[in-house]
């Protein structure tokens, strides 16, 4: 079979469940089987794939139909230019979360924390844009903290990244300049509409607290006074229409400078903060 044939074939075969990303996904498949760059999969129709190189495509196909999603059956994702490793014990990094990191580079830090960091993509790409900080993330989930700590370690920034399992502040001391996360938010019931592709393979708590998902931000919040330095910022990502409402929670933890900014889609994606200079703790 030749790899043009292999891709038209397989274009079709996914797109049920991959729609506008079948052609796409095809190439990932094929590029991880053969170990050949995305330029080499696009220009090598008329080459023969070997029996071998089918074979391991098709289980991925397969894995594919069932469902399972892209960066699970590759095993990892790539995040801001980076590849991360990801595990049924984190989200995918999304491209809207990049988001989060354009603003959070906006402006310097030096010491900054991640809370429910997951697979460390947030922490380990602003410690790795921006070598002279150091950083705190933490997660409720010692697998997830397994998989940020290999994170750290693939991108060069272990030595300047402490992990620590905790719930939102539980255990973390110190102030920092910069706060931010991408907590878990989508609402009770966004969460039954989702795709299987997330509520079969990431974790349901990552993902909704229940109820009216604004409960992480209330819990962020309430620590905030005690660990963000004056004239220090906090960021978080939203879910859609939450900007109002969290940006409102920012401005009654005593923030100011409140913003929401919109997403590579134009879509509310990103609350950003800051503590007055001068601020007063109790």
């Amino acid at each position: 079979m030749t790899v043009g044939d292999w891709l038209a074939s397989t274009r079709r075969r996914l797109g049920p469940v991959a729609g506008g990303q079948a052609e796409r996904e095809a190439r990932l498949i094929l590029g991880e089987v053969t170990g050949w760059s995305a330029a080499r999969v696009a220009t090598a129709g008329p080459e023969a794939l070997s029996s071998g190189q089918v074979q391991a495509a098709e289980t991925m196909v397969r894995r594919r139909l069932a469902r399972e999603p892209m960066a699970q059956i590759l095993g990892q994702w790539g995040f801001f230019g980076r590849k991360f490793r990801v595990t049924r014990d984190t989200l995918v990094p999304r491209p809207d979360t990049e988001t989060l990191i354009e603003h959070a580079l906006a402006a310097p830090f030096s010491r900054m924390i991640d809370l429910g960091t997951g697979s460390g993509a947030i922490a380990v790409t602003l410690l790795a844009e921006r070598p002279e900080a150091e950083g705190l993330a933490t997660d409720i989930s010692p697998a997830a903290l397994e998989v940020a700590a290999g994170n750290a370690a693939r991108h060069g920034v272990e030595g300047r990244l402490r992990l620590l399992e905790a719930d939102w502040w539980a255990g973390v001391e110190g102030r920092f300049d910069l706060v931010v996360s991408n907590p878990p938010y989508v609402t009770e019931a966004e969460y039954a509409a989702l795709a299987p592709e997330i509520t079969r393979w990431e974790p349901r708590g990552a993902l909704t607290p229940g109820g009216d998902g604004l409960a992480a931000y209330r819990a962020i919040l309430a620590g905030i006074d005690a660990h963000l330095r004056p004239g220090g910022r906090c960021l978080v990502e939203i879910g859609a229409g939450q900007g109002a409402a969290v940006a409102a929670l920012f401005r009654g933890a005593g923030l100011d400078a409140v913003a929401v900014h919109p997403d590579i889609n134009g879509k509310p994606r990103v609350v950003e903060g800051a503590m007055p200079n001068g601020h007063a703790r109790a």
